[in-house]
């Protein structure tokens, strides 16, 4: 019996190599892939993607920090929710909202519909605004609402992401160019935040359920991750974009998403184009032409 283990461990363990190689070989590919497509965009391209249970990964400037703009949303609602889920807020609490903290000059659908303010608002629709159609004043009143940008960041910091940073709010980084990069984070960890939060590991099923569907029915950066998916895929992302400056500078146009794959399985994706001289239009299809690679990786994966 010793004898013939002996002779079989070395075909095992040859087995489990090829098998390796195999994993690392298809994911370089599609590194490789990636890599032609941004090296002739006049942008800082961050990527990390993580699917198959976590057995493919790949990253490009995964570890550098790129500044997140709105996509700070997404660990705000994290925040608001883990509060709710102690016990100190409810979704259906209602919210004065006065016309104050409708600031003009900032995107907010939320001041659209309430233009003279001084209205009682329940929480799930200033999430919703906020999450969904990525309304400025509504990210700050929830901020205001759980003790500011700093709480977010303990939070975060707390279950285990420690590469970001969440410092100022969307009014401080309208006021000047060089305050939207305080708030950053590295592809890997968006990546990392995004599975936490699918894998159900740090909300309560209430509070998950309702920010897959806000994020589900997100209505902004439709030509970024699901871009060039089929239709109907479905997809809960958060998007961010800063505005371009005078020397054509675009800081951010950010989607970081989890995707799901017609077998049930997902995979996590971010995607930060940053310091980008491009267009608006090639800037998202960068985002968008990423994630179909990716999608067509997966895919060819399940058959």
């Amino acid at each position: 019996m010793k004898n013939i283990a002996k002779l079989f461990y070395p075909i095992v363990l040859l087995f489990l190599f090829i098998t390796y190689q195999a994993s690392a070989q298809s994911t370089n590919s599609l590194r490789e892939k990636i890599l032609q497509l941004v090296s002739i965009k006049n942008a800082v391209v961050g990527v990390s993607i993580s699917g198959n249970s976590g057995k493919d990964t790949l990253s490009i400037h995964g570890e550098e920090h790129f500044p997140l703009q709105s996509v700070f949303k997404f660990p705000i609602a994290l925040a608001v929710l883990h509060e709710l889920d102690k016990g100190g807020l409810s979704l259906n609490q209602k919210i004065l909202v006065t016309q104050s903290d409708l600031l003009p000059n900032t995107w907010s659908p939320l001041r659209e519909k309430y233009p003279n303010g001084n209205v009682k608002i329940s929480l799930a629709e200033i999430l919703r605004y906020t999450v969904s159609q990525s309304d400025n004043n509504g990210c700050d009143i929830l901020l205001r609402l759980i003790g500011g940008a700093g709480k977010v960041n303990d939070y975060i910091h707390k279950i285990g992401i420690k590469d970001v940073a969440i410092v100022a709010n969307e009014e401080e980084m309208h006021k000047a160019w060089d305050v939207q990069f305080l708030n950053w984070i590295t592809p890997k960890a968006s990546t990392s935040l995004l599975k936490l939060f699918y894998e159900r590991q740090i909300l309560s099923k209430k509070s998950y359920d309702y920010l897959w569907k806000i994020m589900s029915e997100t209505s902004t950066g439709k030509e970024r991750i699901k871009g060039q998916l089929p239709k109907g895929t479905i997809v809960a992302h958060k998007t961010g974009t800063s505005d371009t400056n005078e020397q054509g500078v675009t800081a951010a146009v950010n989607d970081i998403g989890i995707v799901m794959l017609p077998n049930g399985k997902y995979f996590a994706i971010s995607v930060y184009v940053s310091n980008s001289k491009e267009n608006n239009e090639t800037n998202e299809k960068i985002i968008s032409d990423i994630s179909k690679l990716t999608w067509d990786y997966f895919i060819l994966k399940t058959k």
